[in-house]
């Protein structure tokens, strides 16, 4: 006979463990899109919730750190989608640190910092290097479309862990 030493949640915890992670859940999907709430990481914090619900009996510590490692990722996307999309537009390095620079410092600013930082800094790294408007205008939209390449990428990157978190479940 197999004896289990799992103790059982609470019904009424459990029911506010679930409401509680889908709530971080769909607002780390909001977050995925509006900077002012930081989209992966409360998706990931919604996912330990529902592991905790069962009491982590379907859902384990290798799951939730590969989330983790998932999350992680998340960080560096932000950074690099910028960088390398004006890299991809034949942007110089100057330009290219200028645009991880700009969606650095554009944190700061909310929505129009995000969305105007890695162009900026690109911009102002392709001047330095004293290109024309022309190559500067195309290292900013270069930036910029790396920064929308990035938050599809966020958006399949916490699609990606709610698919493994939901695979560990049911299997």
């Amino acid at each position: 006979m197999l004896i289990s030493f799992v103790t059982m949640i609470d019904p009424v915890f459990q029911v506010v463990l679930w409401l509680l992670a889908a709530l971080l859940i769909v607002l780390g999907f909001a977050g995925l899109i509006l900077p002012v709430m930081p989209g992966i990481p409360l998706v990931f914090a919604g996912l330990v919730l529902l592991a905790w619900a069962e009491n982590f009996v379907y859902v384990g510590w290798m799951t939730l750190t590969l989330l983790g490692l998932l999350a992680l990722v998340s960080y560096g996307v932000d950074f690099l989608a910028s960088a390398l999309g004006a890299k991809k537009f034949g942007a110089s390095p100057r330009a290219v640190a200028g645009a991880a620079l700009g969606a650095l410092a554009g944190l700061f600013f909310g929505l129009v910092g995000i969305v105007l930082g890695p162009f900026v800094g690109a911009v102002i790294g392709e001047f330095s290097r004293k290109s024309s408007v022309r190559a500067a205008a195309h290292a900013g939209v270069g930036a910029t479309l790396g920064l929308l390449f990035g938050v599809l990428l966020k958006i399949a990157l916490a699609f990606a862990m709610i698919g493994v978190f939901v695979l560990d479940r049911l299997l």
